[in-house]
């Protein structure tokens, strides 16, 4: 009788083992073995990190081995398993692979294809054509589409962590649970000793070091030392955790008074303010997408106060970026004064303290939530929606979604709904949140993800006139390698645009993410098609570079630029100063964040911070969906020029007291998972 010799590798996460009884049968071009029970007698098999091999005897040889189901059965209650492949060793000595890498749940079956990558055109047979529909099938009803808020991306429809498919969600949900961390945050800091301060201020600047005594961080205790200071309020618009406002200033908005007068004792060239505009010296930063913006208003007892200010910023000679004139609101007038570096010491930093609050708001409800996880969120779901497992595209892009869903549903059930950690600390929470992702969404695009576009959009692209920038020098490199890697594999599967065309799974994966995912939103450009192996290689680009170099750029900062309360504080409890010469020490400690909002701004910053446990970088890539050698050799120059880029960082940053490190790949996780 021909024998064939299944293994099978379990998963090494908790909990991927299990006692059920696991069911094998071969499909074959010739027939089909029958259902057989995996066992070893007095041998406890499935254990977690166990790789067991198996003998499946027939009566005939089955032909090419075309499918594997595995169906596991309920022994003493439903014990969930990890399965990461399964290898068929064939009678004539052959090797066949089987990637699974998904859980196996109650007493559903799994039905695995080989591990070759094919497109859906490639398939010729019923038998294949069929499991490629009825997969799609089943992921369609377990990932449907749904609003959470109007004018919102859409998102997964489930309103639980744990309502998600099993497949979605974290391999151990305590992990995110953002109640705990932040909990076990605060007590790491020792910071919980303020809590029954709640609502009380600080008393001095120097009070907030009180919440400041565990940071071990180099970043962190050089902002404190010089938080005040002009050159480190503009080096944070290039490297801080926000680097996507600042733009070259080619001619002052209407609305921003701004006069030569006004402004000349900080130029250092001896040319006029609109000669400084035209010999590309000024920059500036607006945030009128705040403006009408509500703030939050759920602690009757504290008032809460936003501002959306104009700030207008020099390049010195020295090449650093300082500010020169800030506009607290929109609308000119007498009560919206111009604040300068030549008014009180206090006038002017108050003004950039409402600056720096403002950026903070930009920067978590827009930057990083929408622009980032909301985003990432639709590509997934999509990707789900429309691409088998067998697809080329799926096992390139499932690695760089992998915990995204998951993150975003538990962000929905604990941290940004009514009522959630978000609303105890933020100036936008309370709703405020949800109205600055809405305004934001309408000029969303999808050029607006394509990091050189956006890059030369604010005139931000030369790196001669401008070498400081350090964000956007190593993220031109990351997103050339990734696009470098994506074009190979894009190669290797689609030998014509004619082929990408034909392709209706690719297809109908870019429809979705317009047509359901961005709810085809005006003017967001995302396409409905893709004609040319170009096209498609840009998309998957912004697919991987967003989920990955930018979520690391914009997320992994927060700790260092933020744990010094009042360089980035959460919320202000006075509203912007009308007028001139009334700051003081008083003034600014009452508009800073009480102590209370002030600890839970400190374990949020700590806690979305932190690396997940095992956490998987850039180019690591341990489940091996693909296993065509050109494609893995793909992976292994993805690999070495990801390595020379982060030597490359790490040589520029030995000589720096501000090392900039968020954009060096070995610091960059394949997905938005925290």
């Amino acid at each position: 009788m021909p024998c064939y010799t299944v293994t099978v590798s379990t998963g090494s996460q908790w909990f991927a083992g299990t006692d059920d009884y696991i069911y094998i049968t071969l499909l074959g071009t010739e027939g089909c073995s029958e259902r057989t029970l995996l066992d070893k007698p007095l041998y406890n098999d499935f254990e977690r990190g166990a790789v067991d091999s198996y003998d499946v005897r027939v009566e005939e040889n089955l032909g090419d081995i075309v499918l594997v189901k595995i169906e596991k059965k309920k022994y003493w209650v439903h014990d969930d398993w990890y399965c990461r492949y399964i290898t068929v060793k064939t009678p004539s000595g052959d090797h066949v692979e089987f990637p699974c890498f998904r859980w196996l749940v109650d007493d559903k079956e799994v039905v695995l294809r080989d591990g070759r990558a094919h497109l859906p055109q490639d398939d010729k047979t019923s038998m294949v054509k069929q499991h490629r529909l009825k997969e799609l099938d089943m992921r369609r009803k377990a990932c449907r589409w749904k609003e959470w808020q109007p004018g919102f991306p859409m998102s997964i429809d489930a309103d639980r962590h744990k309502d998600l498919p099993r497949d979605i969600q974290f391999d151990s949900e305590k992990g995110v649970d953002f109640v705990l961390n932040y909990s076990k945050a605060m007590e790491n800091l020792f910071v919980n000793q303020f809590m029954h301060m709640f609502q009380s201020s600080w008393n001095d600047f120097t009070d907030f070091e009180g919440i400041f005594v565990r940071i071990k961080n180099s970043i962190s205790e050089y902002m404190m030392q010089h938080w005040k200071e002009d050159f480190m309020f503009g080096y944070q618009f290039l490297n801080g955790c926000n680097p996507v406002l600042i733009q070259k200033c080619s001619k002052l908005p209407d609305n921003f008074p701004v006069t030569h007068e006004m402004v000349s004792v900080s130029l250092e060239r001896e040319l006029t303010l609109e000669q400084e505009i035209e010999a590309g010296n000024i920059y500036i930063v607006d945030y009128k997408v705040l403006d009408g913006i509500s703030a939050n208003c759920t602690d009757p007892c504290t008032l809460q106060y936003l501002a959306a200010p104009i700030c207008l910023l020099y390049k010195n000679a020295r090449n650093k970026i300082m500010p020169i004139a800030i506009q607290l609101r929109q609308t000119p007038g007498e009560d919206n004064p111009i604040f300068l570096p030549t008014d009180g010491e206090y006038d002017w930093l108050l003004a950039k303290i409402w600056v720096r609050s403002t950026d903070f708001q930009h920067h978590q409800t827009i930057t990083h939530l929408l622009k980032t996880h909301l985003i990432t969120e639709v590509f997934a779901i999509a990707m789900y929606r429309q691409l088998p497992a067998v697809h080329p595209v799926y096992k390139l892009l499932v690695p760089h979604i992998r915990f995204t869903i998951a993150i975003n549903t538990k962000a929905r059930e604990q941290l940004i709904c009514e009522c959630g950690i978000f609303d105890k600390a933020n100036g936008t929470g309370g709703g405020g949140h949800v109205q600055l992702v809405q305004k934001a969404m309408k000029s969303l695009t999808f050029r607006s993800l394509c990091f050189p576009d956006i890059i030369k959009g604010r005139g931000m692209d030369n790196k001669e006139e401008l070498p400081t920038y350090f964000y956007r020098d190593d993220g031109y490199r990351v997103w050339e390698a990734i696009k470098s890697f994506v074009s190979d594999v894009v190669h290797i599967y689609y030998t014509s645009d004619e082929v990408l065309q034909e392709d209706e799974e690719i297809q109908g994966f870019v429809k979705d993410v317009c047509s359901f995912g961005m709810q085809d939103f005006d003017n967001c450009g995302f396409p409905k098609s893709l004609k040319s192996r170009e096209e498609l290689t840009e998309y998957l680009t912004v697919i991987v570079f967003t989920a990955s170099a930018q979520h690391a750029a914009v997320n992994f900062g927060q700790y260092d630029w933020y744990s010094w309360i009042p360089n980035a504080a959460s919320t202000m409890r006075r509203p912007p100063p009308k007028q001139k010469g009334l700051a003081d020490v008083n003034l600014i400690i009452e508009s800073l964040p009480d102590r209370g909002r002030s600890c839970w701004h400190l374990g949020a910053v700590w806690a979305l911070s932190q690396y997940q446990e095992n956490e998987l970088y850039l180019g690591m890539y341990p489940d091996e969906h693909f296993i065509e050698k050109p494609v893995k050799a793909a992976m292994e120059k993805f690999r070495k020029q990801l390595a020379e880029i982060t030597s490359s960082i790490k040589s520029r940053n030995e000589a720096k007291k501000l090392p900039y490190y968020n954009m060096s790949p070995d610091k960059i996780p394949n997905s938005v998972a925290v």
